[in-house]
Parts: C-alpha cells; structure tokens; sequence
C-alpha cells in the first residue's frame, strides 16, 4: 500500500508511517481511483462521490484527511495481479481517529474496487494493518492497544469483514452520524422533531468492534495470520 492521494507525503499524521506501507509515489493513483469507482462505491460512506481526480484529492485528501494527524490514507496495491508490470490498484484504506496519547487507532474509509471484492485483498489489506497497529515495536508495529473498527448498522460487507478478522463486536451508537438524502442505502430515517435544525436529514446507527492489544496477543493474531494465507 501507498499513502496519501496528493504529491506531498502526508508527514502530519501522528504515527510514523513505515516503508512497508509507502512503497511507491501516490500522486500517480488518484486518477486510476477514480476513474475505477463506481456508483455503489459511498453509499456508506461520508464523503464522496466525486465528478473528478481534482475533486477527490481537494476534498478528500488536502482537506478530510491529510490536514488531520489523526487521520491518513493508503492506496491499496495488489502485487498478485500486476499491470503492465505494476501492482494492481485495488482500493483506499485509512487510519483515522488515531491518538498517540491513548494508544489507539480505527481502520476506517474502507473502498475496495468492484473487482477486488470478494477476493483476498480485503483481508490482507486488514491483516497488514492490524499488525502495524498492534505489534510491539519490536516487531516493527506501532505496539497500540486498542484497534476499532466503526461502520454503518446497515453496511453488511464491513460487518462481517470484522467478524472475519477476528474483532470483537462491542455494541451499536444510534444516531451517530447526520446523513443527507442522497446516502439513500446507509440512510435512517424517522419522523423529524418540530423545530429540527438539521430537518430534511437523517442519520446512521453505527457498530462498533475492536481488537484490543490483549485479543491480538490472545491468538486474533495467529489467527489473522491465517486469513491472510488466502491469495486469490
């Protein structure tokens, strides 16, 4: 994987991001990122869709994710299906809401391409994370304790992706967020409240799930291992 979406490396977030996880210049794949979403591809998300490669770096990148230290973003490259030579360009992936302080981070802005999906590079994509959050320094990772993975109640994939991975399902937060209409698919709506501020919105409910330092040391790490054996 590749971090950032712009020409700059992102020297802003709180955690050192290490060569393995920035082996190549991320400017070049902004274009073929967009260019390769598809109309399902925010439906559970905050951000997006975008009209264009300038509108995605701009709002996504420069402003949502490399101006926060608590947040970076990573291209997801697949060195088992190369283009032309190069790894495959399979999706986004992000750290965010990351405290040096508190030892913790959330693997979070989960795209995989359409035709990555249901294949071996989402678990692998996790497993390399999940290593880098929570292997001691020792062993080349961050040494966190807690990693946490939060998305939409109505965002099936995602959820059994963390049930697959080995984290541990923690409960749901309702009203979490305040959506627009136009997530219609993540979207939950509710008779509004006279005098709403925010009327002709809705919301989502969210669930979360961690995997803490003493679940990965526990065997969710022999176990990730495992998954990411997978290869096609």
């Amino acid at each position: 994987m590749s971090s950032s979406l712009s020409y700059e490396k992102d020297n802003n977030f709180c955690f050192p991001i290490p060569d393995a996880l920035e082996n190549s210049r991320p400017s070049k794949h902004a274009e073929a990122l967009v260019q390769a979403f598809d109309e399902n591809t925010w439906n559970y998300l905050s951000y997006g869709p975008f009209t264009s490669t300038e509108q995605f770096v701009e709002q996504f990148w420069e402003k949502g994710m490399r101006v926060n230290p608590a947040t970076t973003s990573f291209t997801i490259l697949d060195k088992t299906s190369p283009v032309n030579g190069e790894p495959a360009i399979a999706g986004l992936v992000s750290y965010i809401n990351s405290s040096d302080q508190d030892a913790c981070t959330e693997i979070g802005f989960v795209v995989i391409l359409p035709k990555f999906q249901r294949t071996h590079v989402t678990s692998n994509m996790v497993g390399l994370l999940m290593h880098y959050a929570l292997d001691l320094p020792e062993k080349g990772g961050l040494g966190l304790r807690r990693l946490q993975w939060v998305c939409n109640t109505k965002n099936a994939p995602s959820l059994k992706v963390a049930e697959r991975m080995g984290f541990r399902f923690e409960g749901v937060l309702r009203w979490a967020r305040v959506l627009p209409p136009s997530k219609a698919i993540g979207y939950k709506a509710a008779p509004e409240r006279k005098g709403d501020p925010r009327s002709g919105k809705g919301g989502r409910d969210s669930a979360y799930s961690s995997c803490c330092w003493d679940d990965w040391e526990g065997g969710v790490r022999d176990w990730v291992d495992k998954v990411m054996t997978r290869t096609k």
